[in-house]
């Protein structure tokens, strides 16, 4: 199936995209709840110079943007189906890439005041995953070891979140650490 934005069809996804996640993930207070224990390092980080960075580090290829549909937030495309991930939540799926991925939610959301990130992205290639859960104020990351310490990974306190130049980010979290980021 596809829909239509910016004058262009867009492929939407399928439970088959996300199968990868999906049952893979566990639940508690780790990074694992939203990223599966598949990547050689994890991190935390926050919104937008995120995709400076994986696009740096991206060869060049499509990326699956997923939007949960809370009923309070902006999912793109609010008539396409939807796939299930982490507990039943539904999602919508959609082929595109790292200009849409800044671009395509606008509005509030929980985890910026002018506009968000999808909650879920990744390349096609699967070599990252990128994941907020609905009600976190941080955005979990898994990948290759050089990519996620190509940030910042020390603790510092939170940039002003009119600052959507700089990356915050620390290693990843297992249930054993501590649960809260930065």
């Amino acid at each position: 199936m596809q829909v239509s934005k910016d004058g262009r069809g867009w492929c939407v996804g399928t439970a088959a995209d996300v199968g990868w996640i999906a049952g893979h993930t566990t639940a508690g207070v780790s990074i694992t709840t939203a990223i599966p224990p598949i990547f050689d390092a994890y991190a935390t980080a926050y919104e937008h110079a995120l995709i400076e960075d994986l696009t740096t580090h991206t060869s060049d290829q499509p990326w699956w943007l997923a939007y949960l549909d809370t009923g309070a937030h902006d999912v793109v495309f609010p008539h396409a189906p939807r796939v299930f991930l982490y507990w039943n939540w539904p999602y919508v799926l959609v082929q595109a890439g790292p200009e849409q991925a800044l671009t395509w939610r606008a509005g509030g959301h929980i985890r910026h005041p002018h506009g968000a990130l999808p909650d879920l992205f990744f390349p096609a290639d699967r070599s990252w995953l990128v994941s907020a859960l609905w009600d976190d104020t941080w955005t979990c990351v898994g990948g290759p070891a050089p990519l996620i310490h190509t940030w910042n990974m020390t603790r510092r306190p939170m940039p002003a979140r009119s600052d959507s130049t700089r990356t915050h980010c620390r290693r990843g979290w297992f249930a054993s650490d501590d649960p809260r980021p930065g």
